[in-house]
């Protein structure tokens, strides 16, 4: 048995015990339960545990933040228990029965996007990388030169770069999206990927091109059946149209394999529905997706460079984090993708990212407040390290909601940064980036005010939570842990 048999022990007694234990796996920092009743969980009891750094519910699955010793913590606890964990996806589909209909549709959502994100974080570095390297002119000895007007070798590596850049942002995100929808609804993830790449074939017009078509160009790109002519668009970082496809093939692969006998179904199932499901996504459903996206982000850019623009920066940067806690916030990413489609930048994303500096700053407060205790510490800063490197769970859930007001005093300061983002039409080239690794996503001529952006993000938080902390004592208490433990 390991270090954490006794907290293991007492975390399954304050979950309800093995009966309440529907299904069970852990993430790179959390036990993830899926229980048969909720409410039976002890929730302050079992954030007051050593081990434990928060908690909370999300898609279904009450989640526990242990750290990185998760996987130590998870075999003690299966030890102790005697329950046979699940895998991920096993462990999901049982909650995403339990949920009401918004949750299941945000943890779906959540579960297109989530094995894209590493890739759009790769991305989002590269395009960064090549906004230092290609678009900023502030190289050279009159200080208006870039680094690769200066220098074959950085015009070669920025050239170089670009083929991860468009791999990700023009061509694998409806690839990605495809594959994921094809394996989440449970379908052949080979022919999800083959559909996704029909959408972005480099025999098709190329989506950046349409709006400046000609009939000329039409005359190239269409596909002629006498009777009638079909344009030969493509749907390159389109993400509705990705959506609708994917889940119009897997319903046809359904179909197909239902009503055709086993003996020929390796023919005709794929062929079937692949063939049937590509010339709905080309005919029907993608003009109908590129429609949906177009007019989803047209809204959301009324908003952002609007007359209100600056209030609706004040509003969006405020919520964002409620938002991350009721799994609303996996919206934002599709909608940021449309408007780097549509628009060439989204000015959504650095908002998000001000966001997670201002909870990390939050934390920073906190780290000063309880200087000198050591269980605060062990929370406090890996916490707020993670929140400056763009991932707030552990700083919301272990840190800021456990005492409300500095998440709160978060909520202000991001409320003011983006005020300020939104006033000067802050904009990102790329998603991805979160925290202060953020400003790398921005477009050259946002960088000098976006960093103004930052310092309100980081200044505000930490000066509001330091008063109000001040004010309730949490230093004194803090000083009196560590007296105590001397």
């Amino acid at each position: 048995m390991g270090k954490f048999e006794n907290d293991a022990r007492e975390l399954l007694r304050l979950v309800g015990g093995k009966e309440n234990i529907v299904a069970l796996t852990h993430c790179v920092t959390r036990m993830r339960f899926t229980l048969a009743d909720p409410s039976i969980a002890d929730v302050p009891a079992i954030e007051a545990l050593k081990s434990t750094k928060g908690s909370f519910t999300q898609a279904g699955q009450f989640q526990v933040i242990i750290g990185n010793e998760v996987g130590d913590f998870y075999d003690d606890f299966v030890a102790v228990s005697g329950i046979t964990g699940v895998s991920k996806d096993e462990a999901k589909a049982i909650a995403a029965k339990q949920g009401n209909p918004l949750q299941r549709l945000m943890g779906a959502i959540a579960e297109v996007f989530a094995p894209l994100i590493p890739a759009i974080i790769t991305g989002g570095l590269i395009l960064g990388f090549r906004n230092v390297l290609g678009d900023m002119p502030y190289f050279g000895p009159d200080g208006n030169a870039t680094l690769a007007s200066m220098s074959v070798f950085w015009s070669g590596v920025n050239h170089f770069l670009w083929l991860i850049g468009e791999a990700v942002f023009h061509l694998g995100i409806p690839v990605g999206i495809c594959w994921s929808v094809t394996r989440k609804m449970g379908g052949t993830e080979m022919l999800g990927i083959v559909m996704g790449l029909t959408l972005v074939s480099s025999q098709l017009l190329n989506a950046y091109s349409v709006a400046g078509a000609t009939a000329e160009t039409w005359e190239q790109y269409s596909w002629n059946f006498g009777f009638a002519q079909v344009h030969m668009v493509g749907y390159q970082a389109q993400v509705i149209p990705a959506i609708l496809a994917a889940i119009t093939f897997n319903y046809l692969e359904r179909f197909f394999k239902k009503i055709t006998p086993s003996i020929i179904q390796m023919i005709v199932v794929p062929f079937c529905s692949l063939l049937l499901g590509v010339m709905a996504a080309h005919f029907v459903l993608g003009p109908i997706g590129w429609a949906l996206g177009s007019a989803v982000s047209a809204v959301v850019y009324a908003g952002i460079t609007g007359p209100a623009r600056m209030l609706f920066g004040a509003i969006f940067g405020g919520v964002y984090a409620p938002l991350v806690i009721t799994g609303l916030h996996h919206m934002t990413n599709a909608i940021d993708l449309q408007l780097i489609a549509d628009y060439g930048g989204t000015m959504l994303w650095p908002m998000i990212a001000l966001s997670n500096i201002a909870q990390g700053s939050a934390v920073l407060a906190m780290i000063v407040l309880q200087k000198g205790d050591d269980d605060a510490e062990q929370v406090n800063i890996p916490a707020c390290l993670s929140c400056y490197l763009g991932v707030t769970e552990p700083a919301i859930f272990g840190v800021n909601l456990k005492y409300v007001f500095p998440f709160v005093c978060a909520m202000i300061g991001s409320a003011c940064a983006g005020f300020l983002s939104c006033a000067f039409s802050c904009t990102a080239n790329a998603i991805g980036v979160g925290g202060l690794p953020g400003i790398l996503a921005m477009q050259p001529q946002s960088m000098p005010m976006y960093a103004v952006c930052m310092l309100v993000a980081i200044v505000v938080p930490f000066v509001l939570t330091y008063i109000v902390g001040k004010r309730q004592g949490v230093d004194k208490q803090a000083q009196a842990v560590a007296a105590s433990l001397k």
